[in-house]
């Protein structure tokens, strides 16, 4: 027997019964009850805004698949260019199909002169790292003017692997114009998360060779933040893109998103807790404190998690082995003592308060050596397969533009007055 729910309008006393369909009910069904009503939501805490194929996500189950592929197997078995394959064809790529996919990618890393040399020059000295990606996801469709043709299968193919290649070159570009360095090339004979760290890091040596733990890890790291369903950012993808825009100003609108600190600058606030924190005796003090309303425990809870962040669990192993190459990160010790204290605590575990991707995630990468100012753009470069994976799967639906209605609260009618009697 199909689900379904029956409201009736107290109005007039007309009863209807609505099916409830993938967990959800149809918003034209409701108006044919309530024209003229909306659903007053704010934040789309209970909306849905589309249907998708990409990524499973069961907040109090603790579960994420991508594609239906549990995100544990995935960050033990998968490199990041194979799940991206995954999350744009919606299959694992056979043997040829993954040399080919990987070639394409590595093909397309370098950026066009102009762009570094005319555009990400032109920024200030100390302009901020995730600004300028922003700006230069946005300035590429200036110079790829096939981009406009979504609908052609061949053009949309191509900006798609543009962007994967390219972001990781502008990452770079990015972070070494903000601390004065010179522009290194993409080295093609090096893996995705490799050759990203060689554009990062390498000084005058002929050819750079990342730590094979920190390169995986870097990987992982990836695999982990390459979709994570309707969040801000894929939001303000579909979107913009149901406007029909090319994939590089949606991108750049998702670039924008998260460059807010309430999404991208999650990790970031998660090192800075654990720096005010200062020592591990201090640690059970701030949780009091945090109980007691004076500040927030940074990196613990989720929006839509209500158990153990599965990807947290992975970053924690993952921490492990990078610490072993870098030296133990100084704030390890405080995240350790504060995530067994919340955990054992009452009070954050009738909240459902457990550590979430951003809580260590930040450890990592400082470990690595990449400043806090990079952290938004270290999750722009993964997630930009998840954001071109709905995007794509956005237009394939025929969806029709966003157009959100609103409650309105403002003054009745009022009549103009003149200036000079006002």
């Amino acid at each position: 027997m199909a689900e379904s729910i029956t409201i009736t309008d107290n109005r007039t006393g007309e009863t209807v019964e609505l099916p409830i369909v993938n967990g959800g009910v149809a918003a034209t069904e409701w108006s044919k009850v309530l024209p003229g009503v909306w659903f007053y939501d704010p934040g789309f805490m209970s909306t849905a805004a589309c249907e998708s194929a990409v990524t499973y996500l069961d907040g109090d189950a603790g579960i994420l698949r991508y594609r239906g592929y549990p995100i544990e197997q995935l960050a033990e078995q998968s490199t990041y260019l194979e799940v991206a394959y995954l999350l744009l064809h919606g299959e694992l790529p056979s043997e040829p199909e993954f040399v080919a996919w990987r070639q394409e990618i590595t093909m397309h890393t370098f950026i066009h002169e102009n762009v570094r040399k005319r555009f990400l020059d032109g920024f200030h000295y100390d302009a901020h790292p995730m600004g300028m990606l922003v700006s230069a996801v946005a300035a590429l469709s200036t110079f790829y003017l096939d981009a406009k043709q979504i609908f052609d299968p061949t053009s949309r193919a191509k900006q798609i692997t543009r962007l994967i290649a390219k972001m990781p070159t502008l990452a770079a570009a990015a972070h070494r114009f903000s601390v004065g360095m010179p522009f290194v090339y993409p080295d093609n004979s090096l893996d995705f998360p490799a050759n990203f760290l060689s554009m990062m890091w390498k000084v005058a040596e002929p050819h750079f060779e990342p730590d094979p733990v920190l390169t995986r890890a870097l990987d992982i790291l990836f695999i982990l933040h390459a979709d994570h369903e309707q969040n801000c950012s894929t939001t303000a993808m579909r979107v913009v893109g149901s406007s029909h825009a090319d994939p590089y100003s949606a991108c750049a609108a998702a670039c924008a998103a998260l460059y807010g600190p309430r999404h991208g600058g999650a990790n970031e606030a998660v090192i800075r807790m654990l720096t005010e924190i200062g020592d591990i005796e201090n640690v059970p003090a701030f949780i009091e404190g945090v109980k007691a309303g004076n500040g927030r425990l940074q990196g613990f809870g989720h929006r839509v998690y209500k158990s153990y962040d599965p990807r947290a669990k992975i970053i924690k192993r993952t921490a492990d082995e990078v610490f072993e190459v870098t030296g133990k990160n100084p704030l390890l010790d405080i995240a350790l003592r504060l995530e067994e204290i919340a955990l054992s605590d009452e009070y954050f575990v009738s909240r459902k308060l457990y550590p979430n991707v951003d809580f260590y995630s930040g450890l990592i990468y400082q470990a690595m050596g990449f400043p806090l100012d990079m952290f938004p753009v270290l999750f722009a470069i993964p997630r930009t397969a998840g954001w071109l994976a709905h995007w794509q799967e956005m237009l394939d639906q025929d969806s029709k533009i966003a157009r959100p209605r609103q409650l309105y609260i403002g003054p009745e009618t009022r009549d103009y007055v003149p200036i000079t009697a006002r």
